[in-house]
């Protein structure tokens, strides 16, 4: 396993612990030099997303990875993750569907998480 299919492994099974839901693990290393994987997921709730949010760094930390960047903060609808090779975005369900990201990236390869 790639350290970065590890990383997007560690990020899924956070937001799985939370329940997250719809979460999505996108290859994106051959059609972008932005990140290897986008990992996209939902929350019901903003108090949901924030725990989403702080559980996937918490974990990430755990394995010697940091943050570099988050986009948003308690109140947004869409906060994004920045862990280098891996971007985590995390919706509420509206935003999801608007922005459709599962759409624009969808030359990437859908991952399963099995396969990690």
């Amino acid at each position: 396993m790639t350290e970065q299919a590890k990383m997007a492994k560690i990020v899924y099974e956070a937001l799985d612990d939370k329940k997250g839901y719809d979460i999505k693990v996108i290859d994106i290393s051959e059609i972008t030099m932005i990140a290897d994987y986008f990992v996209i997921a939902s929350g019901g709730s903003s108090n949901q997303i924030q725990a989403l949010i702080n559980n996937v760094e918490e974990q990430m930390e755990k394995n010697g990875y940091t943050v570099k960047r988050i986009e948003g903060n308690k109140n947004s609808t869409w906060v994004l993750m920045d862990f280098g090779d891996v971007i985590v975005h995390i919706f509420d369900k509206e935003d999801r569907l608007f922005y459709d990201l599962e759409r624009i990236w969808s030359d990437g390869k859908l991952i399963d998480i099995e396969s990690l």
